[in-house]
């Protein structure tokens, strides 16, 4: 088979960031709860954003069924996951959902420029949430991606960045933290 998997993965460097990232981001986490500014319905929308871009297709079944408890409707869903949101996005959400598009096609290395206009219209705090927003679902996105990878190389396929060993280790682990936890 000549197909290739193109999806973002983890590589331990990454995931060991990503942890460490958002470990310490634990308190920012909870406070970006209680922003008044950010709705579940825009949380979902950037979700379903970022993981439109990345492919996940846990995350993106996930979301959608999350998107609708929050009161979007199924074509604003299908909009949002083929990145035709502009329609249904407010002014307000629109910006946001074009910077965690941005975000997500740049892997995380967003233009300077742009993310300087990012926190000047939003404001450090709801700016950095957002931002954590993205980077929480582009963790679970990675996840998904890594667990996806794994299956791909039984089909055949190729992945760049693919290691297998550690994709191995990597689906081992919660199976093995899962077994010494109950006894």
């Amino acid at each position: 088979m000549n197909e290739k998997f193109d999806r973002r993965i983890f590589t331990p460097r990454i995931l060991l960031e990503d942890i460490w990232f958002l470990f310490t981001h634990v308190p920012q986490m909870i406070g970006m709860m209680f922003n008044k500014d950010i709705s579940k319905a825009f949380i979902e929308k950037t979700m379903s954003v970022v993981t439109a871009v990345n492919g996940c297709v846990y995350c993106a079944w996930f979301h959608a069924k999350q998107a609708v408890v929050s009161g979007l409707s199924e074509e604003e869903i299908k909009n949002l996951m083929s990145l035709q949101f502009k329609a249904d996005a407010s002014d307000y959400e629109l910006a946001v959902l074009l910077f965690a598009q941005h975000y997500a096609e740049t892997n995380r290395d967003p233009d300077e420029e742009m993310t300087d206009r990012f926190l000047d219209d939003y404001g450090e705090k709801t700016a950095n949430d957002i931002q954590l927003i993205i980077r929480m679902i582009s963790f679970g996105n990675l996840l998904g991606n890594t667990f996806d990878v794994f299956l791909s190389h039984v089909k055949g396929m190729s992945a760049e960045d693919s290691k297998p060993l550690f994709e191995m280790i990597f689906l081992s682990l919660p199976r093995h933290l899962c077994s010494r936890s109950n006894g």
